[in-house]
């Protein structure tokens, strides 16, 4: 049984638990706020406990779950891959280009491996047009469009990013576009080359951006996040494929139908006869048990890890992947501050 430290007790210990359910041993948890620790510490009581990772940067441990603040993750990455610990990491691999060649050459010399935990490339309705576009049903991907939304009220984000001193209030507009742009690559197998970010309303700091990323295939990628009204109840994602001989993409409906997808080919595309059907994903079943629609991303994601930490198998999400979908925050937020202008993303696939 592999031995894990989980540092950032929020969204950590969601992961945490699905570690646990996966086969490692929880040893050693994480965070700086102490209410957070003790909660954490009931629930594995035989783990180490600390305020801060670099306590525990020598903890006898193979692997480390990183699920503190979104911007910090770089740095602690780094280090324990250079002791030759496996890590997890999300939501964002870097925001900076020097960090993220920093992270891309820990990765690169160090006998443990890097995955990144973006839940979102094996949430349902994902994998589904995922499917369809690796069996060439909707022929080469042309347009593809992402929204990770929150259809919150006004009070409510302003109090989430309205403190400086919170990563919510630190990060740039676009950086956290990791849940769209992520998808985006692995149905696509591309690279973003270039990006252009719009303000939905403009302002000082705008609640809402439109990327608009040109990939290496050619290909357009259109993707909206964060504070926009209709959040999708498919964990807040939406995913739409135009390709050369058709479309798949999610339903923009409430419930269980959020996770289904509609495929269409026109007749001339279809040997003569229109296809306009739904798929609905298949339930996720792991360690026994179907899995919830909202956990599976989660779920899959870790249970990849396990595989990569016991078996040697490939990240679900490795560390290039991850750079590069963080890279288009950062190119993003040049791109707005320069006033929508295009700006072109580090050649990640090359370092």
């Amino acid at each position: 049984m592999k031995r894990l430290l989980v540092v950032g007790l929020r969204r950590g210990l969601v992961l945490a638990r699905w570690c646990a359910r996966a086969g490692f041993e929880v040893a050693a948890l994480c965070d700086p706020d102490a209410e957070l620790l003790a909660a954490a510490s009931a629930e594995f009581p035989a783990a180490r406990t600390a305020r801060s990772w670099q306590e525990l940067v020598t903890a006898d441990v193979e692997a480390v779950v990183l699920a503190h603040d979104f911007d910090v993750h770089a740095e602690p990455a780094i280090a324990f891959l250079g002791r030759g610990v496996h890590v997890l990491s999300e939501c964002a691999a870097c925001v900076t280009e020097a960090e993220g060649r920093a992270l891309v050459e820990a990765a690169k010399k160090s006998s443990a491996s890097y995955s990144f935990a973006e839940n979102y490339v094996e949430h349902p309705h994902v994998r589904t047009v995922a499917g369809l576009v690796a069996d060439g049903e909707i022929g080469s991907v042309e347009l593809i469009e992402c929204d990770y939304v929150h259809g919150l009220a006004p009070q409510d984000i302003v109090e989430m990013v309205g403190d400086p001193a919170h990563w919510r209030g630190r990060i740039a507009p676009t950086a956290y576009c990791t849940h769209t742009l992520s998808p985006v690559l692995d149905v696509t197998g591309a690279w973003p080359v270039e990006v252009t970010a719009h303000p939905v309303a403009p302002s000082e700091r705008p609640r809402a951006v439109v990327l608009v990323t040109r990939l290496s295939t050619g290909a357009l990628a259109l993707t909206r996040q964060t504070f926009l009204q209709g959040e999708p109840d498919s964990h807040w994602s939406w995913l739409s494929v135009r390709g050369s001989r058709g479309l798949a993409e999610s339903l923009r409906a409430p419930g269980e139908d959020a996770w289904s997808i509609r495929l269409r080919n026109e007749p001339w595309a279809n040997g003569g006869s229109l296809r306009d059907e739904i798929r609905r994903p298949p339930r996720t079943t792991l360690y026994g048990e179907v899995v919830d629609p909202m956990e599976a991303g989660t779920a899959l994601v870790v249970e990849a890890f396990r595989r990569t930490v016991t078996e040697g198998a490939p990240p679900r999400v490795p560390v290039r992947a991850a750079v590069a979908a963080s890279l288009v925050g950062v190119a993003g937020a040049r791109s707005l501050a320069e006033g929508s202008v295009p700006v072109p993303v580090p050649k990640v696939a090359e370092w």
